[in-house]
């Protein structure tokens, strides 16, 4: 259960949507405009969650997310800092194969018991918002790429200050396969819709990443401004780059001839 409580919206009219929204008490919105493939919009999800949420701090959530306890207690942090914000944290991936128990210490149980592998800063999958902050929602198409990195985009282009909540709350999300859509990975990932939203976003890849946020939460729960990020990540690429992939023949070749000098050395002591 979260603490302090929540207030949930469930959107979507899949099979099943309904029982599951009235098990967890949550509240239910069937009606989501879609495109032409039957896919729901961001803009309208967005559209009907500033009206029917009763709080003026809202957060949006993929499906196939988990939070753990920690991300409210980011939440609070950031409020208390901040009259408006946005909020976003890395995701961590892990294989679920069967029901949770959610008793205390579930997430580190979780990432222990299960492989967990944490994912890269272009993939956002949980937003934290003040109502107002997203006036105009281009037409994305959910489940698709670019859309997240777009919100982060449309933060930094009002001055808002965009945290980053990655070392104190990092989300866990399921693995799981595309099969619920038609296409499968590859519409998902480089279909049509995959295009448009890409257009929509600014066709400029990963421009607007968690390497943008401007703040960040710290391990000890302080609040910090974050300088240069994204030329530090991308010193850090080329350095990798540089030194450690285009180097592996190299290195492999060095490994072999120490072999050799120690099997050479031991022929000769024999």
């Amino acid at each position: 259960m979260l603490r302090p409580a929540a207030e949930i919206l469930v959107f979507g009219q899949e099979e099943g949507t309904a029982e599951a929204a009235r098990e967890s008490g949550a509240r239910h919105v069937p009606e989501v405009a879609t495109n032409e493939h039957n896919t729901p919009l961001l803009s309208d999800v967005f559209r009907q969650a500033e009206s029917c949420a009763s709080g003026e701090l809202l957060c949006y959530v993929n499906a196939d997310i988990l939070l753990p306890g920690a991300f409210a207690r980011a939440v609070e942090l950031a409020q208390k800092e901040f009259a408006r914000f946005v909020m976003v944290s890395r995701r961590i991936n892990v294989d679920v194969g069967g029901p949770l128990e959610l008793e205390a210490g579930w997430e580190s149980k979780l990432q222990m018991e299960h492989r967990a592998v944490s994912s890269d800063y272009t993939a956002i999958d949980v937003f934290v918002f003040s109502k107002g902050t997203y006036p105009r929602v281009p037409e994305f198409a959910i489940g698709r790429l670019w859309f997240d990195q777009w919100l982060i985009k449309a933060a930094r282009e009002q001055r808002l200050p965009v945290i980053d909540a990655s070392r104190v709350a990092p989300v866990l999300h399921q693995n799981h396969d595309y099969n619920h859509v038609p296409g499968g990975a590859e519409q998902v990932w480089r279909g049509k819709e995959a295009e448009r939203n890409f257009a929509l976003y600014g066709g400029v890849r990963h421009r607007h990443t968690l390497l943008d946020a401007t703040h960040e939460i710290t391990g000890d729960g302080e609040l910090r401004r974050l300088w240069l990020r994204r030329p530090v990540a991308r010193m850090k690429e080329m350095g990798w780059e540089m030194f450690v992939r285009r180097t592996v023949g190299l290195r492999d070749a060095l490994r072999l001839r120490r072999k050799f000098w120690r099997r050479s050395a031991a022929d000769r002591q024999a």
